[in-house]
């Protein structure tokens, strides 16, 4: 499946599924309301597995390489991370009571026999183990192969992690389309798509701005530290903006983004080492659209959270994004796991934030790579000064 291809499917689906919510007769859209039962159940099946498939290796993989230009670039690509996800939320937190005020969904989700219809039948498919089982499991395997520096567990881990990843891009992502639609056929049937509709849209505005806040804080932050014009260091990174946002892939986009940057003057060899890792490990676009999609999610629902619930979630998500999957939609996959155990979502909020994070997804791969660029000139820097 292209990777261009997905956000147009996700678009047709949401308006197939108005229209059946709309003219469909109710025994159709239960067909449908059937199969994201059980992909439902799958997913949460899966979830356990991805999480334990991409974050294990990545840990155990992150122990390895160049020392402190390792350590120095993943620690700045952390608190970039970490940045990114406290900039999402006060935004979301201080403009969602005001942009979102009318939107509310708790009303049919805490009844949903009055609301939305019901399953066909229901296909129980248990997890392995549970989320927080999963996590904890990962971590240990993670610092395990990390400390212990053998490759026999690594290999495996990584050829587990290519068995999961053909799930996610061969099952997974080719049925979301599928999943989404009955979802906004069966939230019309329920009255409710007005509402999600109007959602997106603000949300995805502010998404979008909040992005291009983020990249001129990375470049103003990194061309304070090297003395260089910020805007023409953002202005020179643009062919790798423009051409993650068509590939929807940050290792797609490696090339471009290790070009522009050594047109920065990055140090070739500093390039040569950041770019790559910083494809991986450094998405901090992904961070914005995962909080500001969770929290708008939460919103709707009237669902309370604190500051200190959604910076845990944030701690943890930027750990989480360092392994995140290299497929469309890979680190909200990777998140699953941290919404249903940190901030409680149940099958229908994780599945309107599938909707919601795939719907700009290409905007946050954008932001992701050209924000690599501002790094590596920081990280040229450092390393620069400390061997001087």
């Amino acid at each position: 499946m292209k990777t261009f291809g997905l956000l147009p499917r996700i678009i047709v689906a949401i308006i197939l599924g108005i229209i059946l919510g709309n003219f469909a007769p109710s025994w159709l859209i239960r067909i449908f309301v059937t199969f994201n039962e059980i992909f439902g159940n799958f997913l949460g099946f899966a979830i356990p597995l991805i999480i334990i498939a991409f974050i294990a290796p990545g840990i155990g993989e992150i122990g390895k390489g160049a020392g402190k230009l390792l350590g120095l670039t993943t620690v700045i690509a952390y608190l970039s991370t970490i940045v990114a996800g406290l900039l999402a939320f006060l935004a979301a937190n201080s403009l969602f009571p005001t942009i979102l005020k009318n939107a509310s969904l708790s009303n049919a989700f805490d009844n949903p026999e009055e609301a939305l219809l019901s399953p066909l039948f229901e296909l129980e498919i248990p997890a392995a183990m549970g989320v927080m089982t999963a996590l904890v499991l990962s971590f240990t395997l993670g610092l395990g192969m990390a400390a212990i520096k053998g490759n026999a567990l690594k290999t495996v881990m990584i050829e587990f992690r290519k068995i999961i990843e053909l799930v996610i891009s061969k099952v997974i992502i080719p049925l979301l389309p599928f999943h989404i639609l009955g979802i906004f056929a069966n939230m019309t049937y329920g009255g409710q798509v007005q509402t999600i509709i109007s959602v997106f849209a603000k949300v995805f505005v502010l998404i979008i701005l909040l992005h291009l806040t983020m990249l001129l804080l990375q470049y103003t932050t990194s061309g304070v530290l090297t003395k260089k014009n910020p805007l023409k260091m953002l202005k020179t990174m643009m062919p790798a903006y423009f051409t993650a946002l068509g590939t929807q892939s940050s290792a797609s986009t490696i090339p471009v983004t290790l070009e522009r940057a050594k047109k920065m003057d990055v140090n070739e060899k500093t390039a040569d080492f950041t770019v790559p890792l910083l494809a991986t490990i450094h998405l901090s676009g992904s961070t914005i659209t995962l909080v500001t999609c969770a929290l708008a999610v939460m919103f709707i629902n009237g669902m309370e959270y604190t500051f200190l619930s959604i910076l845990g979630f944030i701690l943890m998500l930027g750990v989480t994004m360092i392994a995140a999957p290299g497929v469309p939609g890979g680190a909200v996959m990777a998140a699953l796991g941290l919404l249903q155990t940190m901030l409680g979502f149940d099958a229908t909020m994780v599945s309107l934030m599938i909707a919601l994070y795939l719907a700009q997804d290409s905007f946050g791969t954008a932001c992701n790579v050209t924000g690599d660029g501002a790094i590596a000139n920081a990280v040229d820097r450092l390393t620069r000064t400390k061997s001087a």
